[in-house]
């Protein structure tokens, strides 16, 4: 037989951010997040009925270059694209549709876009296809006579500097010739030196007179290149419009964008609110352990054997919490967070069963909820409120009701019961007041025997049960609680002291209520 003790044993440190939690709570939130995305969805779907786009006309333009590149990175074409949008286009397009409207509001119904080094796409709107065909060929056909002028009046200036440059050079060589013709035969032999210098500088200008010749031409020759290459390829069309399609579209991209700001506000809402979800974290927080489980009822069960498992489910828990109270020597009482209606109703059932042993009176703590008034049927519990309880001092069991929400009067829970099961809605309260509930019901002295987790996650496979939970005997400051395994006894794995929180136990799982054959396998 070993003895451990884990009080001197450091604590393994909380998460910064629990995944697993996080996932939960999200999935919880389905109707934020769904809401969000058949929001979007619907507003995509409005917005491609109400606001269709205006009828659109599309030409495509072959820009040709002088100084065009294989390795041209787009700059020339993003070059024209920029110039497409200038005021100097947009008004002579203007002159020849012969309309006054200004060319600033004119560039706003028209873009450019370059699909290649030299491909240029113009799209125009107006406010009808033959309005926007209209305005797409003068646009394009604008462009392309400015880009042809342009073209020419470069080549042009760009072979006039040419032989701007040969006639001064035919000047010089004139002057070279004639120093060349003053000299006669007869000079002395040291004048020879000179005259050979001359004949050099002669034939040097000759060769760059051609030379100037020829680039001169070639700029002249790469123009009409230009200017044919220079061409509308495809003719302006109307672009068609599919409603259906662009709903779809619309749609499709409104359902994206709700679902992410609803996942997002769904996440970010769950870390900011921290209200504990799994079993694991409420049986930490309270300190007790995970009793029994029961789902939420659906709000409009159309199936029979929806109804029958609920009904079954309800009817384990009812023998669960009755085993509880038959079992305390103390007064037990029921208190609830955030399921003040559902609470009665089992405590009207556990009192119910417990009619089989005697009398048994309902004592009604719950805020704004009167028990008396729920139907039962003959010869039901006896319920009394608690000024009437402690007023008649009615013999048998008692049960009390009560809640821990906040506003409570804790110093009334007290008559309730010594003794206590937390009815808790699972996600209903954070963790702050979780703690505030545990250190409360400690200073009253009132002993939490057991939780019951209402609408609990489907998918939470956490364990919520305490190896120290106070549904063990009481015992005195100070004493270790022992524990049987296969005939022998040891030490509980903590030990429990004042303001020391208990240690939970990795592996086995809580007693749930099933509510369907597959949770009971």
């Amino acid at each position: 037989m070993t003895t451990t003790d884990t009080a001197s044993q450091p604590s393994a440190s909380a998460p910064l951010l629990d995944l697993q939690a996080l996932v939960v709570a999200v999935r919880r939130r389905r109707r934020l997040w769904g809401s969000l995305a058949l929001l979007g969805l619907l507003l995509g779907a409005a917005v491609a009925v109400l606001l269709p786009p205006r009828p659109t006309a599309v030409t495509k333009v072959l820009v040709a270059h002088k100084d065009d590149q294989p390795n041209d990175t787009g700059t020339l074409i993003r070059t024209d694209v920029e110039l497409l949008d200038t005021t100097r286009i947009a008004a002579a397009a203007l002159r020849t549709l012969g309309s006054r409207e200004n060319p600033e509001d004119f560039m706003r119904d028209y873009r450019g876009t370059g699909l290649t080094n030299n491909l240029l796409r113009i799209d125009v709107t107006a406010d009808s296809d033959a309005e926007a065909v209209a305005r797409a060929k003068a646009l394009a056909d604008t462009f392309v006579a400015d880009h042809v002028r342009r073209m020419r009046e470069a080549a042009e200036a760009e072979s006039k500097s040419l032989l701007d440059q040969r006639n001064r050079m035919r000047k010089e060589l004139a002057e070279v010739n004639s120093a060349i013709g003053d000299r006669s035969p007869d000079d002395e032999p040291k004048a020879s030196a000179s005259i050979e210098s001359l004949f050099a500088r002669r034939a040097e200008l000759d060769s760059r007179i051609a030379e100037f010749d020829q680039r001169a031409a070639e700029a002249l020759t790469g123009t009409p290149e230009v200017v044919a290459g220079t061409q509308i390829v495809d003719a302006p069309h109307a672009v068609e419009h599919s409603l259906p399609r662009a709903v779809g579209t619309d749609a499709a991209i409104g359902l994206a964008l709700g679902l992410v700001l609803g996942l997002a506000l769904s996440a970010v809402g769950a870390v900011v609110a921290d209200r504990p979800v799994l079993r694991r974290e409420i049986a930490a927080n309270l300190g007790a352990s995970v009793l029994a489980e029961l789902r939420r009822r659906p709000r409009r069960s159309a199936r029979s054997w929806g109804r029958r498992r609920t009904r079954a489910a309800r009817e384990r828990l009812t023998t669960t919490l009755t085993r509880l109270v038959r079992g305390s020597a103390e007064p037990v009482s029921l208190l609830e967070l955030g399921c003040a209606r559902g609470t009665g109703l089992i405590a009207l059932d556990v009192a119910g069963a417990l009619e089989a042993d005697g009398p048994v009176v309902v004592v009604d703590g719950l805020p704004g909820t009167r028990l008396a008034g729920a139907h039962r049927g003959p010869g039901g519990p006896t319920v009394l409120s608690g000024e009437r309880a402690t007023a008649e001092g009615h013999q048998g069991r008692r049960l009390g009701v009560g809640s821990v929400a906040p506003g409570t009067a804790w110093t009334d829970l007290r008559y309730l019961g010594s003794r206590t099961v937390l009815v808790v809605r699972a996600g209903h309260g954070s963790t702050a007041w979780l703690h505030t509930v545990a250190r409360q019901l400690a200073d009253q002295r009132i002993a939490v025997i057991g939780v019951v987790l209402i609408d609990p996650d489907p998918r939470d496979r956490t364990d919520g049960t305490l190896w120290d939970g106070p549904h063990l005997a009481r015992r005195v400051p100070g004493e270790r609680p022992k524990r049987h395994n296969g005939g022998g006894t040891s030490h509980a794995v903590q030990a429990v002291g004042e303001g020391r929180l208990r240690a939970e136990r990795p592996s086995m799982p809580a007693a749930t209520v099933p509510d369907s054959d597959q949770e009971a396998r």
